[in-house]
Order: structure tokens, then sequence, then C-alpha cells
């Protein structure tokens, strides 16, 4: 295996909100990767409009950096635990990895899970402990947790002979500092840019021959090239319109590289050649999958095929078939939900969906409820009208008994709040395996959970900390099927009728509990406008007019007051639903109704049931 000079290809990968793509940015301005005259946005590698508005990264970005000589091709990547697939696929393009660590949280959940994943490809970890001018930074306790967790995880996974003695960097990504020596404000990132094209990490590992030979890990689209395939070269050299062969799952496929470029910047740069160890986009292929092997037709020899961990959440999805459906979207049937999907599957492999006896409803698997809630939003923004159902774990049987997937969940809350928190996690069957006190007002608790008892429970625990507790979780893994589950407390409120909901009915059902609806909107039989203070649904009239007589006037309509309604968020809706009820979903709007319409076939299905 022969070795690639000049070039240093890594990965930054973090816990989310531990400041990986601050770093990056940074690192960007102060390589001198920019025009001076360049209007250059904050969190410039968050470019999706969810990415900006959540605050988090998404999809895994790569960009590119010169300095002294070296390109740096660096991978920015998603922290949060659902989006892990981003995080597995992106480390088979890099030789090392920069782990951020937060000064004040310390190693949490994600950081583990992408640790671990690192490990196992044996690529070389620098740590850099970031905000560590944080009023509660705790730096060196911090790096004692990191090493108790390196620890740990060489005991359990493959190469034994692990080398754990890792360079630590101080920084501080939002005031563009780094130091390699001490927690001592710099000026610049110079320390920490000097360090990744040092001796530390090695340039790119690629094999031995002249044959071309790249394993797709990521797929793009450019409007004047169509799709493109993304992967490090392993081996050889590809130039402009050479003819390779594509080997995927089922058959091989010959193309001509239309196209080749790499990465410059924030952007990409075309060119006539490319040499291995590499990361590059090619065009020329009608329609590529991650995990396929691209060689020349001289030696074929597919790479092994990449692997991530499997979906642990399932969604139905249906084409809306509500008394609405066709008043907001664009695409509306079945061979449209099935071209989305097949879409959302291909560009990312922690994605699976499979069909089901009705024809109109698929299910699609993932990792979690937000990785799900991001693929939904982006299915309504293009103007796709469907139907949702409540989030439920995918269930294994292992030696003939039920197995469920777990997770290990983290709360950082203020230390007031560890009483209710505790109470629910339990009712959720999770068990509490360790507590200790973040300074002097917060608390961290660690538990083991069914991941099903997390479905539903993000809007409960920012209600019981007032907004203020984080939570985060990673998967461990398929354990012994925990029991029944108390299911959603309150019924609902159901729409007897169709019509246009008005003020006077509205304020007349507020003694029944809380409502999701504004006057003015329209409703339809079997709609579910809000939530019932006790465990029963009921259905209501919320369209009824008041009677008008020379004693009541409508006038007096005007001094009706309702309370403010909660925001009706995809991420709400998919938590508060039950069994029975479909979340619909149009570009303009959400609501929630019951999966069976009319109300006096309902009761059938009550009262067969109880039989």
């Amino acid at each position: 295996m022969t070795i690639a000079s000049n070039l240093r290809n890594i990965a930054v990968v973090a816990h989310v909100d531990h400041g990986k793509t601050t770093l990056v940015d940074c690192l960007l301005h102060q390589s001198g990767s920019f025009d001076e005259r360049s209007e250059i946005a904050e969190r410039v590698m968050d470019s999706g409009d969810q990415e900006r508005e959540r605050g988090i990264t998404i999809t895994a970005k790569n960009c590119a950096i010169e300095w002294k000589d070296m390109k740096i091709n660096l991978l920015d990547t998603p922290g949060h635990a659902d989006f892990g697939g981003e995080v597995e696929r992106g480390l088979v393009m890099v030789d090392g990895v920069l782990l951020l660590v937060d000064a004040a949280e310390g190693p949490l959940p994600q950081t583990r899970f992408v640790l671990t994943k690192a490990m196992e490809k044996n690529l070389k970890i620098a740590l850099i402990i970031n905000k560590v001018d944080r009023p509660d930074a705790r730096t060196e306790e911090v790096k004692s947790e990191v090493e108790d967790l390196l620890l740990d995880l060489a005991s359990m996974i493959e190469p034994e002979d692990f080398d754990l003695d890792i360079p630590i960097i101080y920084a501080s990504a939002k005031n563009g500092w780094a130091n390699s020596e001490s927690e001592e404000e710099k000026s610049d990132m110079n320390d920490l840019l000097n360090f990744i094209v040092g001796d530390y990490f090695p340039s790119p590992k690629i094999s031995d021959g002249n044959e071309f030979q790249l394993l797709v890990a990521n797929l793009g689209y450019s409007n004047y090239l169509g799709p493109q395939l993304i992967g490090r070269i392993q081996r050889g050299t590809l130039k402009k319109h050479q003819t390779v062969i594509c080997m995927g799952e089922e058959a091989q496929k010959s193309f001509k590289a239309t196209n080749i470029q790499v990465y410059s910047a924030l952007g990409t740069e075309e060119v006539d050649s490319v040499e291995a160890g590499e990361i590059v986009l090619i065009a020329g292929l009608e329609n590529p999958h991650i995990g396929d092997t691209i060689c020349d037709s001289s030696r074929l020899e597919a790479l092994e095929r990449l692997k991530v961990d499997p979906p642990t959440v399932g969604v139905h999805i249906s084409v809306n078939t509500s008394p609405f459906s066709g008043k907001d979207g664009e695409y509306l049937t079945s061979r449209k939900l099935e071209e989305f999907l097949e879409e959302a599957t291909k560009l990312n492999v922690a994605l699976a969906y499979e069909s089901t006896d009705d024809p109109k409803v698929y299910k699609l698997l993932g990792r979690g409820e937000l990785q799900l809630a991001v693929v939904f939003e982006d299915w309504r923004r293009r103007g796709f009208e469907f139907m949702i159902s409540r989030p439920e774990v995918v269930l294994k049987e292992i030696d003939g008994a039920k197995h469920e997937p777990f997770e290990n969940f983290v709360v950082d809350i203020p230390s007031d709040c560890t009483g209710a928190v505790t109470e629910k996690l339990a009712k959720r069957k999770g068990v509490m395996e360790a507590m200790q006190p973040i300074g002097d007002t917060r608390t961290r608790m660690e538990f083991t959970i069914p991941s099903r008892g997390l479905i539903g429970y993000r809007s409960t625990f920012l209600t019981d900390t007032r907004g203020e507790g984080l939570m985060s979780s990673e998967y461990l893994g398929y354990r012994p099927w925990m029991g029944q589950m108390l299911a959603r407390q309150n019924g609902s409120l159901i729409a007897d009728r169709n019509g246009k909901m008005t003020p006077y009915a509205l304020f007349n059902l507020l003694s029944s509990g809380e409502q999701f609806v504004k006057p003015g909107e329209n409703c339809y039989e079997g709609m579910v406008i809000g939530q019932n203070k006790k465990t029963n649904d009921i259905n209501v009239n919320a369209v009824r007019e008041k009677h008008l007589s020379s004693m009541r006037t409508a006038g007096k309509d005007e001094n009706i007051t309702l309370p403010p309604i909660r925001e009706r968020s995809l991420e709400w809706a998919m938590d508060w639903i039950d069994n029975d009820e479909w979340v619909e979903i149009t570009p303009k709007d959400i609501r929630i109704r019951k999966k069976i319409l009319l109300s006096n076939m309902r009761s059938v299905i009550r009262a067969d049931k109880k039989k």
C-alpha cells in the first residue's frame, strides 16, 4: 500500500452543539480560503434551510483548505444521534478525525458513538477541547473523562493495539483561536492548522496498482451535470471521459466520466484528471448508489460495501385521504410517494422503506424521530401532501423471544427538576444508571431506556425542565422486550361535522381541554381539534353559531377571548398522536385526524373490541 503525499483527509466529529461547524468556519476564514471581498454567512457549512432553522448539521459536507503547500479535505459531520449514518459513511473517506469535546459538558453519548466508529476504522484521533473560555469550563476533568472513555472503548473493539496516546489542543472556535500547549488564549488558529498538516495525521493510504478504484460514499446533484457520485479514490488515476465500471449490488454497468471535480474551499473545481487519495465528484452515471464500487474494466475488484447501523424506528406513510386532500399540494399519488421514498433511501443509507398490504401505505424506517421529521419537512416544502402514523420501534425476534432497541439516555437539567424527570422516565421503563452534579445548579443523569420510551417524550421533557434541559441518546442495541408501556394519557377532542370553526363554539369548548385550532379554520368530521382533559375521546361541535335574538346579538362575539394555541409543528404532532390517528401534512398546514373519520364507525369498532 502506497501513500499520497501533500494531502490530508480529515473529519471533524463531536456530540451535537460542541462546535464542529463553527470550528470549520473559522479554519476556512483563517486559512485564506475566501477572498477579502467575499461576503460569508455565519455557520457557512450549514447551508440547508432546515440546518439554519434548527441550528444543527443534518448532512455531512466536504470543504477544502490550502495550508503550507498542503491540501486539507475537511469533512464536517452531524452531531445528532439520528444522523449517525452520515457520520459512518463520511469516515470511509478520511484517515484521521478531530474529536471536539465541550470543555464544560464533556463527552456525551454521541461523543462515544463517533469515537467508537473512528476507532473501529483505526483512524488517527486528535482531541480538541473546545469552549475552554466558558465560565463553567472544567478542562482537566474533561480530559480525564475522555481518557476514561478511550480506555473503555479500547477494551471492547478491534484493533486491540489502538494508540491511546492522543494529542490535545485547546480552542475557542467562537473566538477564533487554538493553542497546542495550554489553555492560554492565542490570536489565531495557526497551531491547529500546523498540527493538521504535520506528521501526526497520515497522508491517504492507497492500494497498489494503476487501475482506478473508488467506493461511492455519498451522492450529489448538479443542475448542469445531473447526478454526481462522491468518494475517495482508493487506487489509480481517473481521467475525464475515461470509461469505467460501476459494480452495484446486483449488476455491473459501464459509463463515461463526463465531468470530474475536486473540492476547493466551499465549492468545487473541474479537473481533467485526478489521482488516488483525493476526494472527487464524478458525473456520468445515471443512477448511482451509495456503497457501489467504481473501477477500471481491466481490474474488476469490488470494495467492501458500506454498512451502517440498522434502522430502529418506523413510520407508516400514506397518500392524503382526508376531505381536504389536494387543496394545498402539487403531488398526491402513491406513485409519487414511492418516488420520494426511493430518492430519500438512495441519498441516505441509514433509511429504508418497505411496502404494506395497502398499496396506498408504505413504511419508512430510520434512526429516530428527528431524522424522519427532517425527511417529511423536506417533502412538504417540495409540494407533497401525505399522512404519517405514530412512530414505532422496529422489533426483532431473537432466540424465540421478542427484543426491542435500547438507548443510553443522558440528560443535563436544572437540579430542582430531577424528581419530575426521573418520575416520567420510570413510567417509560427507564432505569437510572448514574447521577452527578454539574456545577452548582445543574445535574447530569444517565438512563438505560427502551427506544419506544423516548417516542413522544421531548415535549414533556422541555415542559418539566422549563426549556432549560438538554437531552441526548446513544443506540445500545437490542435487548429483551420490557412489556406494555402506558400510551398517551389524554383523549382527543374530535370535530363531528364539516365547516368553519367559530369563536363561539371554541369558547364553549374551553372547559373540555386544550385546543389546537383557531377560529376561522375549516374542519371536517374526524379531525382532531384538541386534547381532552380526560382519557377518553369525545366528539364536539366546533362550528356552532350563536342563535341571534334581540337580547343576544352577534356583536357580543367580539368580546370572546381565546387562549393562544401551541405551534402545530411536525415534531410536536409526531410526538402527540396516538396509534389510531394520522398526522395530515400539506405544504401549508399540519393537522391531526382519526384514521377512521366517521364517528359511528369508530363506535362500532370500539364495541367490537370490547366483545
